[in-house]
C-alpha cells in the first residue's frame, strides 16, 4: 500500500532490535532489518513476517565496515520513514583495559559506527525533508564510572552526537530521538545481577521507542522515569565524593 510506513531497524537480531521490529510491524509498518548475521536475520525476518503479515526485508550490515554504509543504504527497497539504531556491544571493562584492540572494537561498535551510519541516513532524510532517527544510547554515558568506562565513554559520545544532530536537523524536518534504556534483560546482560525495579524488558524498550516516534517530538528520554533522578544525582556528585563510590 502506498501509505504504508517503513521502519529500518539497525541491529535487528538483537533482543531490543527484534522487539522493536515486531512492535512496528504489529502497527502495520513495513520493516527493513539490518543485521550482521544473515542466518539469524532470516529467522527474525521470517518470524515477524509470519506473525504480522507485513513486508519484512533483510539487509546485511557490519557496523565496523563504515566504508560499506552507502551501499547498504542504496540497497534498501525504499528510504524508510524511521530508522532505529539499537546496535551496541557491552564488552568487558577489564579486557578493554588490557587489550587496545578490544577497547577499539567496543568504542567503534557503540559510537563510531552508529554515529556515521545515522549521519548518512540524516543526509538522505534531510534531502527528502522528513524522517525520524532514533538512537539507543545508555545511562552508562551520563558519567564515566570505573565499572564500564570504555562502553560508557562510547555511549557518551553517541549521546552527544545525537544531541548535535537533533539541534542541526530540527529545522530541516528530521526528528532525532535519543533513548536510554538503563538495565535491560537481554542476551548481552545474561548472568549479570540486574536490579529489578530499574530493569526493563526488550518489549518495554520497543514500546518506548514506538511511542516516542509516534509523538514526533525531538527529545532525549529514559525508558523508565526512575533513571532521571538516579542519574541526576550521580552526575551532581562532587568529584571527591564520587571517587569514593564503587559505581
Amino acid at each position: 500500500m502506498a501509505d504504508t510506513k517503513t521502519v529500518l531497524v539497525l541491529g535487528g537480531t538483537s533482543d531490543i532490535g527484534r522487539a522493536t521490529a515486531l512492535r512496528y510491524a504489529e502497527a502495520g509498518w513495513a520493516v527493513q532489518l539490518a543485521a550482521r548475521d544473515a542466518a539469524e536475520g532470516e529467522r527474525v525476518r521470517a518470524d515477524i513476517a509470519t506473525r504480522t503479515g507485513v513486508p519484512v526485508t533483510l539487509h546485511r550490515l557490519d557496523i565496523l565496515d563504515t566504508a560499506g554504509f552507502g551501499a547498504v543504504l542504496d540497497g534498501l527497497p525504499a528510504l524508510p520513514d524511521t530508522a532505529v539504531c539499537v546496535i551496541g556491544l557491552l564488552g568487558e571493562q577489564a579486557r578493554s583495559e588490557a587489550d587496545p584492540a578490544e577497547a577499539a572494537r567496543v568504542m567503534r561498535s557503540n559510537f563510531e559506527g552508529p554515529a556515521l551510519l545515522l549521519e548518512a541516513l540524516a543526509a538522505r532524510f534531510a534531502a527528502r525533508g522528513r524522517g525520524t532517527l532514533v538512537g539507543v544510547s545508555s545511562v552508562a554515558g551520563d558519567r564515566g564510572r570505573a565499572s564500564n568506562y570504555v562502553y560508557g565513554a562510547a555511549k557518551a559520545g553517541l549521546t552527544a552526537y545525537l544531541a548535535g544532530m537533533r539541534h542541526r536537523l530540527a529545522r530541516l524536518g528530521v526528528t532525532v530521538i535519543t533513548v536510554k534504556p538503563g538495565f535491560v534483560r537481554t542476551r548481552m546482560t545474561a548472568g549479570m545481577p540486574l536490579p529489578g525495579p530499574v530493569t526493563a524488558a526488550p518489549r518495554e524498550v520497543a514500546e518506548a521507542i514506538f511511542r516516542a516516534d509516534a509523538r514526533g517530538r525531538p527529545r532525549s528520554l529514559y525508558v523508565r522515569r526512575v533513571w532521571w533522578p538516579i542519574m541526576t544525582l550521580i552526575r551532581l556528585l562532587p568529584e571527591p565524593v564520587f571517587l569514593r563510590t564503587r559505581l
